[in-house]
């Protein structure tokens, strides 16, 4: 048997991380087991369906890297086939066109609130035959009476639903346009799903759609329902804990990988093992590993983790992104090479891009201001003496290279009989404008002897006058 996932998104919001977390189960799964991994855009809800978000839905698993085998699929491109299954299930009745109106169903559900019942639709139009003038029906699944429906989620076990508690689904609506449950139904049978891995919001779902599957002469997929993904504070995932497009984790300057990681260790483990690459998890993803308790997220984990992939990424890539989010700060940094260099000397000292593009605009702008706790902790009444001379040292090197550079700081600080810090301080003060940058020598190295030199004079005339 081949291995079949899919993940199938609904376009009425922004593709978040819970659905990217699903996503990303679905193709490690059938990636570890060599199988298909089908993209399949569930759009029937046209009133809320936007383009902009199956956009989103297409960017973000692009960006992600989780590349589709087939697909994406439109459900909405799909409604011959769906009128065709509702016209069989019919003339088979094991489905029924249902003449209730809204207010008999309203008085209905009261009645049986009363009676302190299950509220649920109690299947008095099954037995029907003639229409009802002026009413447009709906079709209802004719949902077995007796019998249990019997769930082997590979992730909560055995799962035993009574089909007495399950009311005769709605899967079409009056104007004939097929409900989700009965779309998804169809699309895993045509599709051939063999592993249906989803949130376990959806577990309530599965046992009418196994009894729909099995009136359609279809076996049933096995099932994995995933735990919920919790904020910090244990409350449902909103928008202040980061329910936001996929999309916006890029823009905040997060490497996919370490997303992706971040993720599968929400609810999945190997071992203690905290870094893996995709090929890794590709490679021990098992669903029995699993976790049935919800997850809770936690930022200060993504942020490691994505220092922790940033220091394993490839310099040339990472030049690339970092000049995309300095664009974003509105800098301009078109050589690539020293871009490298600042990568290598910043990334053990950011742990997002955009917080690396932030510690690195001084690079390209002078600064227009010194902090003043900086000025007053650093600046003292020796330091513009040490400054010169230490500008004219630069000055007269042949070689512009950090070992150079080093040597001449470490030199000169000898000669004075003060520690590095004395004259390195202020010196990264007078270059970026506050106290703390890389390594001051590769800092140096990677600005330039130009823009060295000139920073220096600007920061000798301001604190010739004003040092403490």
């Amino acid at each position: 048997m081949t291995v079949r996932t899919r993940f199938a998104p609904s376009p009425t919001g922004m593709l978040h991380i819970g659905g990217v977390r699903t996503a990303l189960f679905c193709w490690l799964y059938a990636r570890r087991h060599g199988g298909v991994f089908i993209l399949r855009v569930e759009d029937t809800d046209r009133e809320r369906s936007t383009d902009e978000a199956v956009q989103v839905i297409l960017d973000g698993m692009e960006w992600l890297g989780l590349k589709s085998d087939e697909g994406p699929y439109y459900q909405t491109r799909r409604m011959d086939r769906y009128r065709a299954t509702l016209e069989k299930l019919l003339a088979e009745s094991k489905a029924y066109r249902c003449y209730c109106s809204k207010d008999e169903l309203d008085e209905m559900r009261k009645a049986q609130m009363a009676r302190k019942e299950k509220p649920r639709y109690d299947g008095r139009c099954r037995e029907r035959t003639e229409p009802r003038a002026g009413v447009e029906p709906v079709i209802r699944f004719r949902n077995p009476l007796d019998g249990v429906v019997e769930v082997g989620d590979v992730i909560h076990g055995r799962v035993t639903f009574q089909n007495r508690e399950l009311d005769d689904l709605i899967i079409a609506r009056a104007d004939g346009s097929p409900t989700y449950n009965f779309c998804v139904v169809v699309d895993d049978m045509d599709m051939a799903i063999t592993h249906v891995i989803r949130g376990d919001d959806h577990l309530n779902n599965t046992p009418r759609q196994i009894n729909m599957l099995q009136a359609l002469g279809a076996a049933p997929p096995a099932y994995a329902h995933l735990p919920m993904i919790l904020g910090p504070d244990g409350a449902k995932l909103s928008k202040r804990h980061g329910a936001v497009s996929v999309l916006e984790y890029r823009e905040q300057g997060y490497l996919p990988e370490a997303l992706l990681n971040y993720l599968a260790r929400l609810g999945w483990s190997h071992g203690d093992q905290e870094v893996f690459s995709q090929d890794e998890m590709t490679g021990l993803f098992d669903l029995a590993q699993v976790n049935k308790s919800a997850a809770a997220i936690n930022p200060d984990k993504l942020n490691w983790l994505n220092q922790q992939h940033m220091l394993r990424a490839d310099l040339q890539r990472l030049a690339v992104e970092l000049q995309g989010q300095l664009q974003r700060l509105g800098v301009q940094a078109p050589d690539l090479v020293q871009l490298q260099g600042i990568v290598a000397i910043q990334r053990e000292r950011a742990k997002t891009l955009v917080e690396m593009a932030r510690a690195s605009r001084f690079f390209f702008a002078a600064p227009d201001m010194y902090e003043d706790k900086a000025v007053a902790k650093h600046i003292k009444s020796e330091t513009p003496a040490l400054l010169q001379q230490f500008r004219d040292r630069l000055h007269a090197l042949t070689a512009w290279e950090a070992p150079a550079i080093h040597q001449a700081l470490e030199g000169l600080c000898a000669e004075a009989g003060v520690g590095l810090g004395k004259l390195a301080q202020p010196v990264r003060i007078a270059v970026s404008g506050g106290s703390v940058s890389p390594p001051i020598d590769a800092t140096l190295a990677l600005l330039g002897r130009e823009a060295t030199l000139a920073r220096l004079d600007v920061a000798l005339a301001h604190f010739g006058s004003g040092a403490q």
